[in-house]
């Protein structure tokens, strides 16, 4: 639609219909043999005169209105772009194939009846996925043109990222269902001449960069150039390309991520969200618009992300720091301007507790590398050094920071911390490789073998503990939720003796049962890659349980389905293992939502360390 702001009028641009157009569904039964009959029968059925009656279902009486564009059997719509001058409409369709896949069946079974429902949920590893084609319509005849259709090969998603802003050109990323390819191609109009001015290829798997621009990128205002995010350096970046071709441009680099990338409104200026100062801090920079020097516009320490005001004045900053959740500032959008607060968001009675800021630290894993940490040093009543009992918990996610200097998405944890420090513990919690923020190779570390350098990680982190903090290698635990969860049952399966207790909260016990989108990246599908799935799901090793174990699952969990669980179990079971228990919480999903349920899941964590760690 296309909105007069002055009058307020609404004009319908677009004709979007779903199935085959009328002309294209062939007749079959019955109605065949009457089609076939009025053929033979009346010459007026094939005759000028039949075509311009007005009662024909096949001929469009409004010629004012926009001519329909049907997408075709078991597909939808679901991306669309228009451009400026409305000549032309860039469509995506993606297929709706349900039979290809067999949705997993969850009971729920709390509810306001008493009966147990059956909730239909996600698709698993390996099944088959939706493709996407994309069209550019002719808005004045209706005429369709798919395009990027001959880039790349096998199963592709081909979808539509941008128009120009002066209506010469459409964006369409393609991107291979092996994750390993993703193009982007500009279309030109009215020629429809198709080229690719960019390529990224990762033998492992492609990242999907920056939260808002995702690895699309669009159209610069000149609608000449195009700008994409992308970690062809091993480092995810901003880059320019002209929309004729040539070789991309680098407008950042270094060692160090753009998070967010957005133009002000005159084109003029980038602002950046970037770990450029150091992995643990975020800031917001300025930058000409064909690239040049970073002006770092905020200072203090923790994350700020900011949106700048339509005239560039000013920034509204949302700001934290590692011991002060989230509030919101404002500040002149120059350089060392001072931020003003504008919102105190926390209680009297949250602020009057002496909340610490974990240490940053740097852990040597065994092949050389330094893992960062956030450390809680023992308070209280600690113990003597070489007795002292140490936790260390793994954050959920797998791709995800938790070593920074602001408020952490882990909050719950962050205060559970602190009671355990006062307790005497000394508690670790990782960046292990396969977290965000750190490039690349970090990323791809856990290719083909989750459960490898990940767990190593963890593994080198309770020998360091040992060796420099005082800590009695008889007394390290381990947990962590979802992610986390997997961890902690790697730790306890295929590390015998590192871990005395672990808590596995919310956990993948085999892969193949876990989604698509996710899982495929990294252990490709399980049809292809047995071995993979074998070497990193935490079910194959279960024999190899020693120590204390919790596992915790919430029954109607729709991402780890809470059979993921109930199948260990049973494993377990079978193999004759003890020290285990399972604690099942009827009402809740992946996140738990109660307090009662969070309180009583953090007391059971809290007891099985005191009695295994400290007794």
């Amino acid at each position: 639609m296309a909105l007069d702001l002055e009058s307020g009028g609404i004009r319908q641009l677009t004709d979007i219909r779903t199935g085959d157009a009328p002309s294209e569904r062939e007749p079959d039964g019955q109605r065949a043999f009457l089609v076939e009959q009025q053929k033979e029968l009346f010459d007026f059925i094939d005759s000028e005169e039949f075509r311009g009656q007005p009662w024909n279902r096949s001929v469009e009486r409004d010629t004012t209105a926009p001519k329909p564009f049907y997408v075709g059997r078991d597909r939808s719509a679901f991306l669309m772009r228009v451009t400026p001058d409305e000549r032309f409409a860039v469509v995506t369709v993606r297929t709706n194939d349900h039979d290809a896949t067999m949705p997993v069946q969850m009971p729920v079974w709390i509810t306001d009846d008493g009966y147990v429902e059956l909730y239909e949920g996600r698709e698993k590893v390996g099944d088959q996925q939706a493709t996407s084609r994309t069209a550019v319509i002719d808005l004045a005849t209706g005429e369709a043109t798919w395009v990027a259709d001959s880039v790349g090969e096998g199963d592709r998603t081909i979808d539509v990222v941008d128009v120009a802003s002066n209506s010469a050109h459409a964006l369409v990323q393609v991107e291979t269902h092996d994750r390993e390819h993703r193009y982007w191609v500009v279309v030109d109009l009215p020629s429809m001449e198709e080229r690719t001015v960019a390529h990224d290829h990762d033998p492992a798997w492609l990242g999907h960069p920056g939260p808002d621009f995702g690895g699309a990128g669009g159209f610069m205002p000149d609608g000449e150039t195009v700008y994409f995010s992308s970690e062809r350096t091993g480092w995810i970046h901003l880059w320019v390309v002209a929309a004729a071709g040539g070789d991309p441009r680098a407008l950042t680099s270094g060692e160090w991520e753009v998070h967010d990338a957005e133009l002000s409104r005159d084109g003029r200026t980038w602002y950046l969200t970037t770990n450029r100062e150091g992995f643990a801090d975020v800031h917001t920079y300025s930058m000409p618009a064909n690239g040049g020097p970073l002006t770092q516009l905020t200072t203090a320490s923790g994350r700020q992300e900011a949106a700048v005001s339509p005239d560039g004045r000013w920034m509204a900053i949302r700001h934290s720091q590692s011991n002060d959740p989230w509030e919101l500032y404002v500040q002149e959008a120059r350089a060392g301007r001072p931020m003003r607060q504008v919102t105190e968001s926390t209680t009297e009675e949250f602020r009057s507790f002496a909340w610490r800021k974990p240490e940053i630290v740097m852990v040597p894993a065994s092949d050389g590398v330094m893992v960062p940490a956030r450390l809680h040093r023992p308070r209280g009543d600690v113990a003597p050094m070489g007795q002292r009992p140490a936790v260390i918990f793994v954050h959920g996610a797998g791709y995800l920071q938790n070593v920074h200097n602001w408020w952490s998405s882990y909050y719950r944890e962050y205060m559970f911390h602190h009671v355990l420090a006062e307790r005497g513990y000394t508690v670790l919690a990782l960046d292990y490789r396969g977290s965000e923020g750190y490039g690349r190779d970090w990323r791809t570390a856990i290719y083909q073998h989750m459960g490898g350098k990940d767990l190593s990680d963890h593994v080198d982190a309770a020998a360091w503990l040992v060796e420099d903090f005082g800590v009695d290698p008889e007394r390290i635990g381990i947990y962590g939720g979802s992610y986390g969860g997997f961890i902690t049952l790697m730790a306890m399966f295929t590390s015998p003796g590192t871990f005395q207790a672990g808590a596995a909260l919310r956990s993948v016990t085999d892969w193949a049962h876990y989604n698509h989108s996710y899982t495929s990246g990294i252990l490709n599908e399980p049809q292809d890659d047995k071995d993979a799935y074998v070497r990193s799901s935490p079910i194959y090793h279960a024999e190899g349980l020693e120590g204390h174990l919790l596992m915790a699952h919430g029954m109607v969990d729709d991402n780890v389905l809470f059979y993921d669980i109930v199948r260990l179990t049973q494993r377990l079971i079978e193999l004759g293992k003890e020290d285990w228990e399972l604690a099942v919480y009827p009402a809740e999903r992946h996140g738990f939502q109660l307090a009662s349920s969070w309180a009583d899941e953090y007391t059971r964590i809290f007891k099985l360390f005191e009695r295994t760690l400290k007794d």
